[in-house]
């Protein structure tokens, strides 16, 4: 095949994959639409001879996918960081470019193996499985990870989507990446191939038949979820978006009558020292008493011992209140990483260097229930929320997620960002309340349904019911105590596997 129509061809399907993750018009997940464009990727493998070709057409289809997925940055870095245009677009594609040479190193790892050496089939589609896992857990792992639009998110309906409670997502990634190379070979080759496929996509459907589930109620529980839509350009100027937070988030605060008030990401837009006195104060003294409390983002710390993103709660029967500091901080928007203090100086961004929390951190326990906080895109690292499972009778009823993406406008990032939390509601089984300034405010049920949800980019409040669980899935079971090894081993046996099969089939000559 003529090198500028495979270019071009794998440009189209990187820009399928992305799609798949949330489309444009719905901010639905479309799972035959990821295979199809990571099995568009697969037939041009299959094609391909020279290990150099198919590692530049790997890191074409991935720069692609990578750059429609998180275009959306280019917002944050020009319109509000105050980037020139072509630096923040260059910013842009230099991160998607960058990220893809993982994917770019498994193709021509692949194809050196599998061609070079005519493994067989069967072993191929393993390998391509087993390199497209490591090549996702790099890119999700490695200088503080951003997995952000792995291909698994694609999966939140359709056959792959059972597996996330026994695989999580990056098992359900390697899945989609087996049956792209598969399904392809088995239209030209054995049956048994044809039979593999099939139970893999099948088997979910026969075993949901008889099974309820992991996990069991726990009680619910009234919330409120609060969306103040404060325009990002304006959130932490003093003279109009400080005021306008305080006033709104204030009175919502005072007068909700909610056994629970969520507030978003730096729904407080000022430290506690700086905030008025009589305004602290009466903040306090509403949740002294009654039978309400109230979670809320704040910036807290001082200059001499580092600022946090952080959420409070505040309850009856506490004296101080419950505190919870983000750990998995934000290159450059949070934290600023060796090197690249110019870049960073370059973009107006507020509070940019936050000091990290830890990365277990008790629960804020209220009404009968463990609620596990998350802020921001701390959602998107499921092997790190496992850990609150690790003891079965702290692990968390319900996960509840402060962000303020309205560093992204209105865009399909708040819909990327929603299925990312209904990906973490299928693996641990547990619901999940998402409290942001600009959407997606939602209540996400243990099954991944969006029970309830404020229209995104208006000012509102949702008024909902909410279902905690108890019980642990398999995937929380395995995750909580080994962690991502379990895959990096058994990636990495599947290419030495492929590697000995590779050696044995050399000739002598070579």
């Amino acid at each position: 095949m003529a090198g500028a129509l495979a270019a071009l061809l794998c440009l189209l399907a990187g820009l399928t994959q992305a799609l798949a993750l949330a489309w444009p018009g719905d901010g639905q997940s479309i799972w035959w639409l990821q295979l199809l464009g990571l099995g568009g990727l697969g037939w041009l493998l299959e094609r391909t001879k020279r290990w150099q070709t198919a590692a530049w057409l790997g890191w074409l289809f991935a720069t692609s996918w990578l750059a429609a997925t998180f275009w959306w940055l280019f917002i944050s870095m020009h319109t509000y960081g105050g980037l020139p245009a072509w630096l923040a677009a260059l910013a842009v594609f230099c991160l998607a470019a960058v990220l893809a040479l993982y994917y770019a190193a498994a193709c021509g790892f692949y194809v050196k193996l599998a061609h070079t050496h005519n493994i067989g089939r069967a072993m191929r589609a393993l390998l391509f499985a087993a390199l497209w896992l490591l090549a996702e857990l790099a890119r999700a792992r490695w200088f503080t990870g951003f997995g952000w639009g792995g291909v698994g998110y694609a999966h939140l309906s359709g056959p792959l989507a059972a597996y996330a409670p026994w695989l999580g997502v990056f098992g359900i990634g390697a899945l989609s990446a087996w049956l792209a190379m598969t399904i392809p070979q088995a239209l030209a080759c054995g049956p048994w191939q044809r039979v593999a496929a099939l139970v893999v996509l099948a088997l979910p459907s026969v075993w949901q038949m008889d099974h309820t589930g992991f996990s069991v109620a726990a009680g619910k529980l009234e919330v409120a979820l609060l969306q103040g839509n404060i325009a990002q350009d304006q959130k932490f100027q003093p003279g109009s978006g400080v005021p306008q937070a305080l006033q709104w988030y204030g009175q919502q605060l005072q007068d909700n009558r909610a056994a629970l008030v969520v507030a978003p990401e730096t729904a407080i837009p000022l430290l506690p020292n700086q905030l008025p006195e009589r305004y602290a104060r009466e903040l306090r003294e509403r949740f002294e008493q009654g039978n309400q409390a109230a979670l809320l983002g704040q910036p807290l710390g001082s200059l001499s011992e580092g600022y946090t993103n952080s959420a409070i709660g505040l309850k009856p029967g506490q004296p101080e209140p419950w505190r919870y500091d983000k750990h998995h901080l934000v290159p450059f928007g949070e934290f600023i990483p060796p090197l690249f203090r110019w870049f960073t100086d370059l973009m107006n961004i507020p509070l940019g260097d936050f000091r990290r929390g830890g990365l277990q951190q008790p629960n804020f326990d209220w009404a009968g229930q463990r609620l596990a906080l998350n802020i921001c895109y701390e959602d998107l690292f499921g092997e790190e929320l496992a850990l609150r499972f690790a003891d079965p009778l702290q692990a968390p009823t319900l996960f509840v997620n402060l962000s303020n993406i309205a560093w992204f406008g209105n865009t399909v990032a708040i819909a990327q960002h929603l299925n990312i939390t209904r990906m973490r509601a299928l693996e641990f089984e547990r619901p999940f309340l998402r409290a942001t300034n600009t959407g997606a405010t939602a209540v996400v049920d243990h099954t991944a349904q969006v029970s309830a949800m404020l229209p995104p980019h208006t000012r509102g409040v949702l008024h909902a019911e909410v279902e905690g669980r108890n019980g642990l899935t398999p995937y929380a079971r395995w995750m909580a105590s080994l962690g991502l090894w379990p895959f990096w081993l058994m990636a990495l046996s599947v290419v030495l596997a492929a590697g000995l099969s590779a050696g044995l089939r050399r000739s002598p000559s070579r």
